[in-house]
């Protein structure tokens, strides 16, 4: 009895045991914490005041110069555009948040939203507009980028430190996409390729700049990218080159005159009939392929960047250039075929590194290489008119904490003439434009 009383107690404790370790073992997990999310708050409040010598060919009142205007004359001979103006804008001022989050799929996850005043045309200058709005992945090696971002053709840490904001435009690919980009790093070099779209920054056409000559086109506009960055004792280098594909459909229909309007005479009262017009179906395309090299080299006392582009539809990209009718291949439907009309542009930028002031040129220089067949027309090209381009700009800049004050002497060179078969320029005479840019940036 007492040995069964002892057997039952040992019995009902392995029981208890047992309930207690399985209630143990189907309990809830206790969940993991997930990182909260960050948000970090950035910008610039920016004021530029400006001079020009004369008419400019501009954006946004005059704040994004490209290159001066042509002459114009009156009837007494007299340039009407040669006339100065001046302005004061604060539309670059600039909103940055970027946001750090949990890991995903074993990544760091990271983003950035940026606007400012800028608008999206003149028409809605001093409204907000997205500059970046991105999200990325980023693994030890990989980088996945999706979003509104630099064209991969844009690299900021090559990029010239102007003051104006056009930061070297139009000698260098400046714009911003909507974009799918993927990078591989392998030691020192780092390999991209991207899929994008246009929104801000777009091409032109039969319609003026727009968007849907890309999007009618099906296939995005396609880059690929080498980039070597790398540390050498204290001298920072950056070198690459990259490579894009653009197919614009300028046209999804051909309209035809077959009848034109004309008016008759009924019983003493004017009759109107409206032309006939035919349309037919046009798939035209218009393809480009653009490359472009750019390096940096810094030294703990000096900065040099330089590079170069040559472009087949540079308009998109904020420089000169863009396509042209080539040839009617169907007179009765009005179809044509296109063809580019291609740009060549090299600059280069020197910098001195200081805590307080520092001393900068740029200089650059633009040739337009025609269409390298003859063209008949019409022209969706950003100066087709124009020979060459260059530019010197020097400028000095001080930095105290948080604010900058920047002056900058832009001397735009634009060499006009006569548009010849091949989309040429012969003739040319130059036109120039002083620019005199104070630009004062407080940071937060």
């Amino acid at each position: 009895m007492k040995k069964f009383l002892i057997l039952s107690i040992l019995v009902a404790g392995l029981s208890f045991r047992a309930i207690a370790q399985q209630k143990e073992n189907t309990a809830p997990a206790a969940e993991k914490k997930t990182p909260p999310v960050s948000l970090t708050f950035s910008g610039y409040i920016n004021t530029d005041i400006f001079f020009d010598s004369r008419q400019t060919v501009m954006a946004r009142e005059g704040q994004w110069l490209f290159f001066p205007e042509n002459i114009r004359k009156d009837a007494d001979g007299k340039d009407l555009n040669a006339k100065g103006s001046y302005n004061i804008l604060n539309i670059q001022t600039r909103i940055r948040t970027n946001i750090t989050g949990p890991d995903i799929l074993g990544a760091k996850s990271t983003g950035l939203l940026e606007g400012e005043f800028y608008g999206s045309a003149n028409a809605s200058i001093n409204s907000l507009r997205i500059r970046h709005a991105w999200v990325k992945l980023s693994w030890p090696k990989t980088e996945l980028l999706v979003g509104q971002a630099w064209h991969p053709f844009y690299v900021p840490e090559a990029g010239p430190e102007v003051v104006s904001l056009n930061a070297g435009a139009p000698f260098l690919v400046f714009c911003r996409n909507p974009q799918v980009r993927v990078t591989q790093r392998l030691g020192n070099f780092y390999l991209a390729a991207a899929v994008l779209s246009q929104l801000d920054h777009t091409s032109t056409g039969p319609d003026g700049p727009s968007p849907k000559y890309l999007r009618n086109s099906v296939i995005p506009e396609l880059v690929g990218q080498v980039r070597y960055a790398a540390t050498v004792g204290k001298t920072e280098i950056i070198a690459g080159a990259s490579i894009d594909f653009l197919m614009m459909t300028p046209r999804l229909t051909s309209d035809v005159v077959v009848r034109p309007a004309y008016d008759t005479v009924i019983n003493s009262k004017v009759v109107h009939h409206d032309a006939v017009v035919a349309s037919y179906k046009a798939t035209e395309h218009s393809s480009a392929l653009s490359y472009n090299v750019f390096a940096k080299v810094k030294f703990p006392r000096l900065s040099v960047k330089a590079g170069g582009v040559y472009t087949g539809n540079g308009y998109g990209f904020s420089m000169m250039g863009g396509y042209a009718g080539k040839s009617i291949t169907d007179t009765a439907r009005g179809l044509v075929d296109y063809a580019t009309i291609r740009i060549l542009s090299i600059y280069g930028d020197v910098n001195t590194v200081g805590k307080r002031w520092s001393v900068g040129l740029f200089g650059a220089f633009c040739r337009n290489l025609g269409a390298g067949t003859e063209v008949i027309g019409p022209y969706y090209s950003r100066g087709a008119n124009i020979d060459y381009l260059y530019r010197v700009a020097p400028r000095l800049v001080m930095t105290l904490n948080k604010l900058k004050v920047g002056l900058e002497v832009d001397y735009t060179v634009a060499a006009y003439g006569t548009i010849i078969g091949n989309g040429m320029v012969s003739n040319s005479k130059e036109v120039a434009n002083i620019r005199a840019l104070l630009g004062v940036f407080y940071y937060f």
